[in-house]
C-alpha cells in the first residue's frame, strides 16, 4: 500500500468537510432569510441537516486519516489541544477549532426541541467561526493553497452577501397588505366640497 494513502485521505476528507459545511452554511442562510418560499420546503431543511452531518463525519474521517497517516505524527493531543502540534501548530490550531465550533453546532441541532430557541440561535452562530477557522486551516494547512484560496474566496462572497441580505431583510418590514374586513371598516376621510 501506498505509505501516503492515508495523507491522501485526510486531504481529500478534510476539503469534503470544509465544502459540506460551508453548503450547510449557504443553505440556512438562505432558509432563515428572505430567499426562501413560504412555507420552506421540507426536503431543504433535511438537505440543510444532511450537509451539516456529512461535515461532522467527514471531520471524523478527517481526524482519522491524519491519526494513520505516517509521514507526520499526530497523536491526540496534536489533533485536540491548540498549538500542541509539531507541524504547522498555527495551521492545526485553526482546524481544531473549526472541529470544535462544528462538533458545538451539530449537538445544538440534535437537541434543538430541547434547548431554549436563544441559545440553540447563539450556539448556531458559531457556523461563522466554522467558515472563518476551517477556510484559514485549509489555506494555512494545505499544498495546494492557490486553487483552497479561489474556493475560500467565493464561498466567503456568497456568505458573506446572503448574511448582509438576511441582516437588511430584518430591518425593512414588509408591506402588509390591508385585510379586507379593516378596509371595510375604515372611514373614508372627508373630502373638500367641489365650491370650497
Amino acid at each position: 500500500m501506498n505509505p501516503k494513502v492515508w495523507w491522501y485521505v485526510a486531504r481529500a476528507t478534510g476539503f469534503v468537510a470544509w465544502g459540506a459545511a460551508g453548503g450547510a452554511i449557504v443553505l440556512g442562510l438562505i432558509l432563515s432569510g428572505r430567499l426562501r418560499r413560504q412555507p420552506t420546503p421540507a426536503w431543504q431543511q433535511d438537505l440543510h441537516r444532511w450537509l451539516g452531518a456529512m461535515s461532522a463525519v467527514f471531520l471524523a474521517l478527517h481526524l482519522a486519516g491524519l491519526t494513520l497517516d505516517p509521514t507526520v505524527a499526530f497523536g491526540p493531543a496534536a489533533l485536540s489541544v491548540p498549538m500542541a502540534a509539531a507541524w504547522r501548530p498555527g495551521a492545526v490550531t485553526w482546524g481544531i477549532v473549526a472541529a470544535y465550533a462544528l462538533i458545538a453546532v451539530e449537538l445544538s441541532s440534535l437537541a434543538m426541541r430541547r434547548l431554549p430557541r436563544r441559545l440553540w440561535r447563539a450556539i448556531h452562530m458559531l457556523s461563522y467561526v466554522v467558515w472563518i477557522s476551517g477556510t484559514v486551516h485549509a489555506i494555512s494547512a494545505g499544498t495546494d493553497a492557490t486553487e483552497v484560496r479561489a474556493v475560500a474566496i467565493a464561498g466567503s462572497a456568497i456568505i458573506f452577501n446572503l448574511t448582509v441580505l438576511r441582516l437588511v431583510g430584518r430591518r425593512v418590514p414588509r408591506a402588509r397588505a390591508a385585510s379586507p374586513r379593516a378596509a371595510a371598516t375604515r372611514t373614508p376621510s372627508p373630502r373638500p366640497s367641489p365650491g370650497a
